[in-house]
């Protein structure tokens, strides 16, 4: 069953309306083909563009304006297909463009995927890139998905198949030096045209066209939902707070949507204050506080009425 037979029967979105977040308002930006939210600017998302464009990666605000341009040195744009937050050898937070599409169908000997460190300012400048081979331990792949776990920092890539995708892990331990190999670890979405994982590794998410899969391991499917019609829609990432996908479409269909997720794939809540209280932690906001010094001066109150009232009656 194909995504597209499949969105008409899903219901869109999850616990909420899709809604446009924002227009992507450079015109340098033509087929925003990767989504990443950054990990240390709030606000900011990196996207970049399709095949044969220049290698470069665009920082966007929320209101869609493009903050910073990075062109990144020791890299070539064959057939940019993803972009993934990660972490670098180092454990400083790290940006990883896949270079993974084959529209050679498997004339290609390797993918690449390249990874330069997120740039603390927000200023358009040139970074090194370091760059890692990759082959498929069954054959050559065509793949637009890329995906790193938050938890271990650990590469997967989904192939696009039609009618039933793979999903690849790379070695724990990434070489520059030698090609690293892909390995199938499970069932991809169908026609798979990017995948994230949530910010805290909960989940992780593989879109297509129309329509995405949510898992909670690659062997464990949460729920499937329908996304918003976009001209081609190719991007997704997740929102910092992990409630929510952003996704994105290349051509002239330039509006980022938000779009909530479903109840059963939402992260785990935090602590409640109720709860914490319960433990004997003191009120954490000045609200709740004054709604106990609020009961306990209406407890004195009736108490001082009561008594007066006791009193009373005993003089009578």
């Amino acid at each position: 069953m194909t995504s597209l037979v499949l969105a008409a029967a899903l219901p869109l979105g999850g616990g909420g309306d899709a809604q446009v977040a924002f227009t992507l308002q450079d015109p340098s930006i033509t087929e925003s083909s990767g989504l990443a939210a950054s990990s240390r600017h709030p606000g900011i998302v990196y996207t970049h563009n399709d095949s044969d464009g220049a290698p470069q990666i665009f920082a966007v605000d929320s209101s869609g304006r493009t903050k910073a341009v990075f062109s990144v040195a020791g890299a070539t744009a064959r057939d940019w297909e993803g972009i993934a937050m990660g972490r670098d050898e180092a454990g400083r937070p790290a940006l990883y463009i896949a270079d993974i599409g084959d529209n050679l169908k498997g004339a290609w000997p390797y993918v690449t995927v390249y990874r330069v460190r997120e740039p603390s300012r927000m200023k358009s400048r040139t970074l090194q890139a370091t760059a890692f081979r990759f082959t498929y331990s069954d054959g050559a792949r065509d793949a637009e998905a890329i995906l790193i776990d938050p938890r271990d920092n650990r590469l997967y890539v989904a192939s696009k198949t039609f009618g039933a995708g793979r999903l690849y892990r790379a070695p724990r331990k990434l070489s520059s030096t030698r090609t690293n190999v892909l390995k199938p670890v499970g069932s991809a979405h169908s026609f798979a045209t990017d995948g994230a994982y949530a910010p805290d590794g909960s989940s992780f998410v593989i879109r297509g066209y129309f329509s995405a899969t949510l898992y909670r391991a690659p062997d464990e499917q949460i729920t499937m939902m329908s996304l918003p019609s976009q001209e081609q829609g190719e991007s997704v990432t997740y929102t910092p707070d992990g409630r929510a996908l952003l996704i994105s479409s290349e051509g002239e269909d330039r509006k980022v949507w938000r779009v909530p997720l479903p109840e059963e794939a939402l992260p785990s809540p935090a602590p409640s204050a109720a709860s914490e209280r319960s433990s004997g932690e003191p009120p954490d906001n000045e609200s709740e506080s004054k709604g106990t010094n609020r009961g306990l001066g209406l407890f004195v109150v009736v108490g001082a009425v009561m008594a007066a009232i006791a009193y009373s009656r005993r003089r009578k």
